[in-house]
Parts: structure tokens; C-alpha cells; sequence
């Protein structure tokens, strides 16, 4: 009898878990996009389960075969590369149009490129369209529950304790910091002239990587690259084990959807364990510095970035937004990953442009040495570099940081004359926008600076679709700190050196959370005379 009636129970509660499996991962997603179809909105048919990503894995691989064959033509360097890196949404957009929905499991993505619902996106000031859910889940170990993923009253406060920090005003103080972190640089590297004669070859990714790291840990957190070394090693290589854990990378919520599920339910499989484990790492380095300030700041308070996410993790403690600990350990991940990864990846990029295109190199450096007249770098300075300024906004353009900018709609959201229900995530491919013929014209492929000669305003026929620090109340905060360190950076290398592509350079982006040369970006370096 024990026996029949514990056989009913088991079998009860196995039904009642497939029933639920069934309803999460084909009942709901069908009645979202059953509202979508109801709208006039289609996209490919999905699988039960997999939702579409069969047929992306298909596409990638048939691409990743012809573009095998083709091997060895010289690639465009400044062509939109979202068609190499996301071919299904090129070709799901030739078909479906410029919104369609697709599935990645039980995961339903509205992708939006049309400029009239992506403007709509902008506006749209309610909490309820925030950023998804699943980013905490699909990149927790590298953002937790900080500024770039959190929605809400947690978000509202987080935003207040971190925006006032990175004001104008606040960033021109910093301007001294990272210049002293340029000087630093443009030393080694003419150090490094010195010993190898006229001319070397510089991989230059890690070296700006890390001379924006030093700029943030100086300005923001009042420590030297020494002190957040470590941490900066880490998330690093978090970012790395987390890009690598598909085929199907950038796709919004694939590794929770998909490739992530053993994540979810904590199997120690090996890249688990390897995220677990710098996830842990990090949370203690962070943990040490925090102390470490906490206890030598009891008197004097230092008033930087730091301080004031310290105050603002204390004064969550008797609310219900969680813990201090997790608020400041989380807030400070967030901002020593995206600080430091998006600037240095730009330089980067910017590098590579300047070098392949002399006659814009020369212009720039034309203007710092007009501009600089060999006097110490400070704020009024930085703000006469018109030229630099244009060759930062077309580099931002031709090679945003994010791929995409994403949201999810925490309750019901009407964009336009669409009504999105609860539960849908909308994408947008920023490259896409920002290729568009119709938008930034026949040259849209083409470097061209002076298409900003009089601003973003003025740069194309819709301003509101240039995204480089993403778009609405979720724009970038660090922005107008990113630009400054950006263009102390650059004139400070072009006052010193010339730059000129090696032939050993392989155009190649990828995604890696965010953009960024597959094969690093090898650069022939002269001593300026």
C-alpha cells in the first residue's frame, strides 16, 4: 500500500514538473509570440526547447565555411561586422524586415533596428522596461547585481550614489591623474624606441588596457594599477571564460537559456567551477580594498567614486534592496569592468584607424602640437580638440564598445503603436544602425571623421540612432569621463610618436562581451621629429 501510494506521489510530481517544464518552455513563450504575430510581427518558426538557435548555429556555420573559403582577401577594415559576427540577424532582417522576433529557448527577443521604435526605446522613461533579467544570471559572476544590470528602486539608487561622481565637474579634477598615466605610458614606450632603434612593432590591446586601468583605479578608487592588478587580471579573465562558453555569443540570454542551464543549477563543470572560482577572487580583492579604506578614512574620508559607493552600500542596509556588502563589492565590478574594458578597446580601435588612415593621423597631431605648444596637458586644452574629438565620435561609430543594446519589459510596455507584452526582450544591433545607407549615406562604410565637423546633431539624417554609450535613461554615466581619458590618451601618444598598421595585423573583430580585435592590433611606432 506504502509502496503504490509513494508510486502515485512520484509519478504525480514528475507529471506536474514536465506540465510546468512544458509551460515555461513552450506554452508561455508561444502566447508572447502570439501577441507579437497579432501586431504583424514574424520571425523565423522555433523548436520546442531550443527555440531557434538550431537554425543560428546553422547560418554561423555555413558563413564561418565561406568566409574559410575566401581566406586570404584583404578584408574591409571599417565594414559593418555585425554580418560577420551575427549573420543570422543580417539574414533574418533581409527577410522579416527591420523588426522581427526570434527565440533562444524559452528567452523571446523582439530585434528592433527600425529608427522609429528604437527613438521610441529612448524616450521611454518608465521602469518598466529595464534590463533583463537574465543578465544576472547570464553575466552575475562579472556584474552581479550592480548599476548595468539592476532595475528598479535598487537601480534608481545605485544611479544616484555613482552619477554625481562622474559630472563634468568631477571629471575635470581627474584630468591630472590621467595625464600623469599618459606620461607614464608615452615613457615606456619611448623607452622602448630607445633600445630597438628607429622603428618597433607594439602590440598595443594590453597596454592600453592597462593604462586605463591605472586611470581608473587612480581617479576612481584612489589606488594605483599595482593596487587593482589583480583584480583587473581577474576580470579579465572572467570576461574570457565567459565569452568562450559559445559558438553563439552576444546572443542576449543564450547562456541562460541555453549553454548557461548547468550554470543554473550549479554544476561543477569545469568553466562553473573556473567562474566560481574568480568570482570568489574578486569579491575578496574587493572586500580587502574596502577595508582597507574603511579603516583609514574613519576621520578624513577620501571624496572619490570609492567613498561614495561605500556610503551608498551603508545606507541600503535597513531597506530592502540587499545587502552592503553585495552593493558595494557588485557596484565596484561593474564599474572596474566597463571603466576601464569599453575606453581601452576604443583607444584601441582608434589606434588602428589613425594608422591606416595617415592623412587623419596627421591632422590630429597637427592640432595637439597647435594646441599644446608643449605645455602640460589640462582640461581647456582638451577641450580645443575639435579633430580628435571627430576621429573619437567616427571610431564610436564604426566600432561601438556593446554590441547591442538590450531591455526586457518588466510589465507591459506600449513603443509606438506596438504593445510589448511582460516578458519580452528587445535587442538592438548597434552596428546596424550605425551602417545604415539610408541613414549616414553612400560613405556609411567609410571612415570619415568630418561627417561630425559640426556634431552628432548634424552627423546623420537620425541623430537619435547614433548608440555608442547606448540610448535612454540606461545611457552610459561614465561617458563624459571616457571621452576626456580618451582624448588624453590619444594626443598624448600622437604629441610623441607616428603610427603606421603592420602587415601583420589580421582585421578580425570579435565578441568578447565587448568588441575587440581577435588577433590584438600589432602597430609599426616611430619616435616623433
Amino acid at each position: 500500500m506504502v509502496e503504490a501510494l509513494l508510486t502515485v506521489f512520484v509519478t504525480g510530481i514528475t507529471g506536474l514538473a514536465l506540465w510546468y517544464s512544458y509551460f515555461i518552455l513552450w506554452i508561455r513563450p508561444q502566447r508572447l509570440r502570439d501577441k507579437l504575430r497579432s501586431q504583424g510581427i514574424h520571425g523565423p518558426p522555433p523548436s520546442f526547447l531550443h527555440g531557434n538557435i538550431p537554425e543560428m548555429r546553422s547560418i554561423l556555420h555555413e558563413h564561418k565555411l565561406k568566409q574559410a573559403q575566401a581566406e586570404g582577401s584583404v578584408s574591409k577594415l571599417t565594414a559593418d561586422y555585425s554580418s560577420s559576427l551575427f549573420p543570422y540577424l543580417s539574414y533574418w532582417k533581409k527577410k522579416y524586415g527591420p523588426i522581427f522576433m526570434f527565440s533562444t529557448g524559452s528567452i523571446q527577443i523582439l530585434h528592433v533596428t527600425h529608427p522609429d521604435l528604437v527613438k521610441e526605446i529612448g524616450l521611454c522613461k518608465s521602469m518598466d522596461l529595464g534590463k533583463p533579467s537574465y543578465l544576472q544570471k547570464d553575466r552575475g559572476a562579472l556584474l552581479g547585481k550592480g548599476i548595468l544590470t539592476s532595475n528598479g528602486a535598487l537601480w534608481s539608487h545605485q544611479r544616484k550614489v555613482i552619477a554625481p561622481e562622474l559630472f563634468m565637474d568631477k571629471v575635470k579634477g581627474m584630468v591630472g591623474l590621467m595625464v600623469e598615466a599618459a606620461i607614464l605610458l608615452s615613457n615606456s614606450w619611448g623607452t622602448l624606441l630607445e633600445h630597438s632603434g628607429d622603428a618597433t612593432e607594439i602590440v598595443v590591446d594590453e597596454e592600453l588596457r592597462r593604462f586605463s586601468a591605472d586611470v581608473v583605479s587612480r581617479a576612481c578608487f584612489g589606488s594605483s594599477f599595482a593596487d587593482g592588478k589583480e583584480i583587473f587580471s581577474r576580470l579579465r579573465k572572467l570576461q574570457m571564460v565567459m565569452s568562450k562558453s559559445s559558438m553563439l555569443i552576444g546572443i542576449p540570454g543564450l547562456r541562460c537559456s541555453y549553454a548557461h542551464l548547468a550554470s543554473i543549477l550549479y554544476l561543477p563543470l569545469k568553466r562553473n567551477r573556473e567562474e566560481w572560482k574568480l568570482n570568489r577572487e574578486i569579491r575578496a580583492l574587493i572586500s580587502n580594498i574596502v577595508k582597507e579604506r574603511m579603516e583609514h578614512s574613519s576621520e578624513s574620508p577620501a571624496k572619490d567614486l570609492l567613498q561614495s559607493i561605500i556610503e551608498g552600500g551603508s545606507a541600503v542596509m535597513n531597506s530592502d534592496l540587499g545587502s552592503a556588502e553585495t552593493f558595494i563589492v557588485d557596484n565596484c565590478k561593474n564599474l572596474y569592468f566597463a571603466g576601464h574594458e569599453t575606453v581601452s578597446v576604443t583607444a584601441t580601435w582608434c589606434l588602428m584607424l589613425l594608422a591606416s588612415h595617415p592623412q587623419w593621423q596627421d591632422s590630429v597631431r597637427d592640432e595637439v602640437l597647435e594646441v599644446f605648444q608643449g605645455r602640460k596637458i589640462d582640461f581647456d586644452m582638451i577641450r580645443k580638440l575639435k579633430v580628435l574629438t571627430m576621429v573619437i565620435q567616427e571610431t564610436l561609430r564604426l566600432f561601438p564598445p556593446s554590441a547591442s543594446v538590450v531591455r526586457e519589459t518588466l510589465q507591459s510596455v506600449k513603443l509606438g503603436d506596438i504593445q510589448l507584452p511582460k516578458g519580452i526582450t528587445t535587442s538592438t544591433t548597434i552596428s546596424m544602425l550605425h551602417h545604415d545607407h539610408d541613414n549616414w549615406g553612400a560613405d556609411a562604410d567609410e571612415f570619415n571623421p568630418n561627417r561630425f565637423s559640426r556634431g552628432i546633431a548634424s552627423a546623420c539624417r537620425l541623430p537619435h540612432t547614433y548608440l555608442p554609450f547606448g540610448i535612454g535613461m540606461r545611457t552610459c554615466l561614465g561617458q563624459t569621463f571616457a571621452m576626456v581619458e580618451l582624448k588624453v590618451l590619444l594626443s598624448s601618444l600622437l604629441s610623441r610618436f607616428t603610427f603606421s598598421l603592420s602587415p601583420s595585423y589580421r582585421h578580425s573583430p570579435a565578441f568578447r562581451l565587448t568588441i575587440e580585435p581577435e588577433f590584438g592590433v600589432p602597430l609599426i611606432m616611430k619616435q616623433l621629429r
